[in-house]
């Protein structure tokens, strides 16, 4: 068992004495009080899935995935207490006592994501992020381990299983607008991504108090690299995406929930569908939580512009590599 110095014990010192660590702090070109547009908040697409008929809703989706990378969506047919209940057991396995979050910690030799820890990937400089996160599986069922699902609270497991339940359904409703945007067959996208076999990995952000907000950030820029993220934050304000070279703060607009576009999506609509560069900031006064589920293919699942997308006029802008290779690269900052 790997011991995991988390950002939550470093906030409760850090807020005591108002200053936070060096490799916390960003250099200027990155720090957000510095290279946030202040005084505009982002109203990114928001998209009514049940209304105004479904070529309607193809033809939003379709824009926002291509002028923005993001947007939100509300009617998705997951209940406001399945979300609850997913927030509420996330939460409280964040302020369990520290021993016991360790029970669920990343193997320090793991290749793997999946677990409790603060690091992920290589960052520039050797800085941090302003957080702490729990790694794990929750579809499909032969990609499950369950060591890494907390036992405590006791619900942990239902509430992430009747969440994953409506998240698939959401999936394959987002899949399908995505395939007809592009003027494909409903499933040829999500069949590109290997269909029922598509990895659902779900991630806890847990964005403690921070004292000097203006110098630190939760997660630095960056695309996702699976083919979308589907995210739930909590109340408190944090994302910012990047439009035009500026940073702006993301309005939320409460019961929806944010869809990002990834790497692999961008890569097999040929670049029609743009992966957003986002980043996240932290409270001086409030925790911050967020609950992304990165949709992904298996590792050895191969994946390229779609055939059907490329032709003498537009042509491949993307190499065709297994997502494994594609993942190993993006972590430790190789090129692709």
């Amino acid at each position: 068992m790997e011991v995991v110095k988390g950002v939550q014990a470093i906030s409760s010192l850090s807020m005591t004495i108002n200053m936070i660590p060096l490799e916390f702090i960003r250099s200027e070109n990155e720090q957000p009080a510095i290279t946030t547009v202040h005084g505009l908040v982002l109203e990114v697409p928001l998209i009514d899935l049940s209304g105004e008929g479904e070529e309607k809703v193809v033809d939003l989706i379709s824009k926002a995935s291509t002028e923005w990378g993001i947007f939100q969506v509300v009617n998705h047919g997951i209940s406001r207490e399945v979300i609850k209940r997913l927030q509420d057991a996330g939460r409280e396995f964040f302020e369990l006592p520290q021993a016991e979050k360790e029970a669920y910690a990343r193997p320090p030799d793991s290749k793997d994501m999946e677990g409790y820890g603060t690091t992920l990937q290589k960052e520039v400089e050797g800085k941090r992020g302003w957080v702490d996160h729990l790694f794990h599986r929750t579809w499909p069922p032969s990609a499950i381990n369950y060591k890494f699902w907390p036992k405590n609270p006791s619900y942990y497991r239902e509430a992430n299983e009747h969440y994953t339940e409506g998240l698939r359904k959401l999936t394959d409703k987002l899949f399908r607008c995505f395939s007809s945007g592009l003027g494909l067959e409903e499933h040829e996208l999500m069949e590109a991504l290997s269909g029922e076999d598509m990895v659902y990995l779900s991630k806890i952000n847990y964005y403690p108090p921070c004292p000097r907000p203006d110098l630190a950030l939760g997660v630095a820029a960056h695309t996702d690299m699976c083919a979308i993220t589907i995210l739930v934050p909590n109340d408190v304000p944090g994302l910012q995406v990047c439009r035009d070279g500026q940073w702006y703060d993301v309005k939320y607009i409460p019961n929806s929930i944010i869809v990002h576009i990834g790497d692999q999506l961008e890569v097999l609509s040929n670049g029609s569908y743009k992966a957003v560069l986002h980043r996240t900031t932290v409270n001086k006064e409030k925790t911050r939580l967020s609950w992304p589920v990165f949709i992904e293919p298996p590792t050895e699942h191969e994946v390229g512009p779609h055939p059907k997308l490329v032709d003498q006029v537009n042509p491949a802008k993307y190499k065709t590599k297994k997502y494994g290779d594609y993942a190993y690269c993006k972590i430790n900052k190789l090129p692709q």
